[in-house]
Formats: C-alpha cells, structure tokens, sequence
C-alpha cells in the first residue's frame, strides 16, 4: 500500500492541511483570552473565580452543541456546514474584541463556542472521507497537533498585541485569521465525489484503503444516535478522550496565569516559557501520534495493539502533572509540564482517529459529537474547577493532583471498556434488532 501511496497524486494532503490551518486558528481563538486574563482581571476587577467562568464561557456552548452539531454534519455534510462555522468564528471573535466587561465576554465566548462546535467533528468526518485507514493517525495529527501548535505560536502573537497595544488587539487578529479562512475553506474544499482535482487513481486508492464510505445514514440520524449510544466502543473511546481532555483544557486556558502567578512571571515571559511544552506536544502529537502509529501498522503490527499502546502509555506519561506540584522551581515545573503534555499529546490523534474508524457509515459526525461533548465539558469542568481550587488554597497542587485522578480513570476505560478496534456494524433495519445489536458492541 505504502508504494502504492507514493504513486497517486496527494490532492488529499492538501485537504488535511486544510483542515489543520482551520484546528490551529479554532484553538488561537480560544488562548487568547487565557493570555489576555491580566489585563482582563486587572482592568475589570476580576477574582480568580471570575476568570474561571470566562475560561470555561466557550465550552459551554461548544460542549452542548457537539452531539446537535455532529447530527446536523451528517445530514448536510462536511462542506456546507463547514462554511458556515467558519464565517461566525470571525464574527464572534470581532464581538469580543469590543465587549465591554465581564457580561458581554462570556456572552462572546458563548457566541464563539456556538460557532466552533461542528469544527472538529467536521475535521474528523473529513478525514474519514479522505483517507485511507493506513493513514489516518497522520492524517488526524496533522489538525491535532495544530491544536498544540497554537500555543506556540498564538500565545506569543497574541501577547505581543497585548503587551503592545491592548488586550482587545488579541481578539481582533484571530477574527482577521478566521475571516481569511473562511474564504480559503470556501474555495478550496469538497468531500471527495464532488472534488474536481481530485483524480479516480487518487479516489480508488482512498476507497480501497478503507475510508468512510459517503452518504447519511441509514433509518435517519436520530435512529443512529441511539443506536451508538447504547454502543460499549463509543463509551469506552467517549470517556477516555474526555480524561485526557480534562488535562488538556486545564493546560489550555490555566499554564499562562499558573506561569504568572506561582513562579512569578510577567505576561511576556509567561507566553514564552508556555511554548515550551506545547513544542514538544506539538512534535510528539505529529511524529508519535501521527507518523510512527502508521508506520507500524503498516508494518503488519496488530492495528488495535498499536493504537492502545500508544493511547495507554501516552496517558501515563501525562501522570507527570503530579511532579508540578511538587516544586516552585520554573525548570522543574516547565519539565513536569512538558513531559506530560507530550505523553497527552501523542495519545490525542490515536484517540481522535478512532473516531471514523470505528463509525459505521453515517455515523462518523455523531460520534465525533459525543465524543467531542464529553471531553469539551472537560473544557467547562477543568477551568472552573481549577478557579475554585486556586481560590481557595492559592495553589495549582490541588488543581494538577485532581487532573491525575481523571487520568486513572481515563486509562482504565481505553484499556478494559474501549475493545478492538473496528467499525461497529451498520444499524439493522428492525428496532428491536437495532438494539440488541448496539449493546453488543
């Protein structure tokens, strides 16, 4: 298959860069509050709880319109919903750069996580149609990883508009970004059938690899919905995504004001000592996640043994969160941090991509949405919960032994819940049929 690859033009490439390029502007959109937070705090009066419930405002919208927004990716496809998001990204971003306090913030982030929500289950749906199961772990890092790369390069641009020219700078040049990604998406993409430039060796290649066959579901997406709900795969990838998701979030929106507050940093050097770990998630997302699960696979290793490997060893690395709270010492805290996002960070594209591997067709943006629901209220959980841990002990160390704990949990789901890795059949036509059958998955 890999010398195969190497002959057929690489139109899909093109389109998971896409797809990237759209993942690291979502995810500058939602750091730059956590890197405006001292002068929001400053400017506004804000108490730590405050800035709790504006970190989490986005996953509230975000997390409830994932399952709705998954639905709604399945019924009217990837393309125009796709366009559509993404124009209200701009929008919402421009909102917050003008709002005027701590009200019209949350409301504006509450805006932007409606206009996100099919984003990333868009981009799963996507690579599904696009790529062959050989390469969807690289397929999936490549806007995985732009998740992590945001941080390296968001967080010190938004800081330099900040530090330079006000907090309300940092939102207006993700709106710009979006606004110039909305007309790139609009140009550029199409699910394959409807794809001019890419061409039949290049589909036939796809289709034979196995991708994700188009088209809605059959007996409509309310019957599907149920019917992987009551899915033993669905809820043993749902609940280990989401305890990795609840580390990834507190990383997200707290590091910056961790940075600040405990080792007693000013908002520049805080931006530039952040990049560090989120470096190596970045590399190790793309490289381990990406590049050596598909390596082995083809190979002729076991796909399951691989993809939980990595999925299990990458969450235990991510346990180092509780060395940071040992130590006051920025090295020994950026080192903690770093070994545990790049543990996190190579299990995150496996996790993803399991998504349209295991999707019977039609299904792929339902459970994207679930999976998505669960880890983003992670997203709402992690910051409030770490607002009010720091509140009221004045230390991360609470915060960071309570990320570790929903880590255990998360491990023990992939490796005793999850099972093989494989598409769970298609809904049978007959209701009782359909259950009986979704409960043995």
């Amino acid at each position: 298959m890999a010398s195969v690859a190497q002959r057929v033009p690489g139109r899909r490439w093109t389109i998971g860069v896409l797809l990237g390029v759209g993942v690291l502007i979502n995810y500058i959109d939602r750091i730059n509050i956590s890197v405006a937070a001292p002068q929001l705090q400053q400017e506004f009066h804000l108490t730590p709880e405050d800035l709790g419930w504006l970190f989490s405002a986005f996953f509230w919208s975000y997390s409830l319109l994932q399952v709705p927004g998954g639905m709604v990716l399945d019924r009217f496809g990837v393309r125009h919903v796709g366009r559509w998001s993404a124009f209200l990204w701009a929008v919402a971003s421009g909102i917050t750069a003008v709002a005027s306090g701590f009200t019209s913030i949350f409301g504006a982030r509450v805006l932007l996580g409606v206009a996100e929500a099919p984003a990333f289950p868009a981009s799963q749906k996507a690579t599904g149609y696009w790529f062959p199961r050989n390469e969807r772990a690289r397929s999936t890092a490549i806007f995985d990883s732009a998740a992590k790369f945001s941080n390296v390069i968001g967080v010190p641009l938004v800081a330099f508009a900040i530090v330079n020219v006000g907090w309300r700078w940092g939102f207006g040049i993700t709106a710009v970004l979006s606004l110039g990604y909305f007309l790139a998406y609009w140009v550029i993409y199409r699910d394959p059938s409807e794809d001019r430039q890419l061409t039949k060796a290049e589909h036939d290649y796809i289709v034979a690899g196995g991708a994700t066959p188009e088209g809605v579901a059959r007996g409509g997406q309310s019957a599907m919905l149920g019917y992987l709900l009551r899915s033993r795969k669905v809820w043993g990838l749902t609940v280990g995504f989401s305890a990795y998701g609840y580390s990834f979030y507190l990383f997200l929106t707290w590091l910056p004001g961790y940075l600040v507050q405990t080792l007693h940093m000013s908002i520049l050097k805080s931006a530039g000592y952040a990049t560090i770990p989120w470096i190596f998630a970045s590399l190790s997302d793309l490289l381990i996640g990406g590049f050596l699960v598909d390596h082995l696979i083809a190979r002729g290793h076991d796909e399951t043994k691989v993809r939980k490997a990595v999925l299990i060893i990458g969450m235990l690395m991510g346990l180092a969160v509780f060395g940071a709270t040992f130590t006051t010492d920025p090295f020994w805290a950026i080192t903690w941090i770093t070994i545990a996002l790049t543990g996190l960070a190579a299990a995150a594209p496996v996790g993803s991509s399991i998504v349209s591997l295991i999707a019977p067709r039609g299904g792929t943006g339902t459970i994207g949405g679930i999976v998505n629901f669960t880890n983003n209220l992670m997203g709402v959980a992690a910051p409030v919960i770490t607002g009010f841990i720091v509140g009221i002990t004045h230390s991360f160390a609470g915060a960071f032994l309570v990320a570790g704990a929903v880590l255990l949990v998360g491990i023990f789901f992939y490796v005793v819940v999850l099972g093989r890795i494989e598409p769970i059949p298609e809904p049978p036509g007959r209701p009782d049929a359909l259950l009986s059958a979704a409960a043995g998955q």
